[in-house]
């Protein structure tokens, strides 16, 4: 696992050294803090944790357009039902993983 600085804006930096200046704030290196191996670690699982809810976000806005256009296409009642229901069901999985990263970057845990 890389060594991981955490400046005082809450970007985390991963490399030996903290970077001579914050690519977000600008603050110089003495403003990074060493994390510790632990710490480091679940920056780690919170960064991939956080990439499977935005692959679940970005695959319910797929299924999203496909049920439009299937209840666009109106081939039948029960296709139109069928379309209707999977459209609310993405609805659904998006508000919860949206809803869970809001609850990471809560608590700092977007690394």
């Amino acid at each position: 696992m890389k060594t991981k600085w955490k400046c005082v804006c809450g970007y985390i930096h991963d490399g030996e050294t903290a970077p001579g200046k914050c690519p977000k704030c600008g603050a110089s290196a003495e403003k990074f803090t060493l994390l510790e191996e632990a710490v480091a670690g679940l920056v780690e699982r919170s960064r991939r944790s956080n990439m499977l809810h935005t692959r679940v976000i970005d695959l319910a806005r797929q299924i999203e357009k496909v049920c439009k256009e299937g209840i666009q296409d109106a081939l039948d009642p029960g296709c139109v039902d069928v379309f209707n229901k999977s459209l609310a069901a993405s609805y659904e999985m998006m508000k919860l993983s949206m809803t869970e990263l809001a609850g990471h970057m809560n608590k700092g845990k977007w690394g």
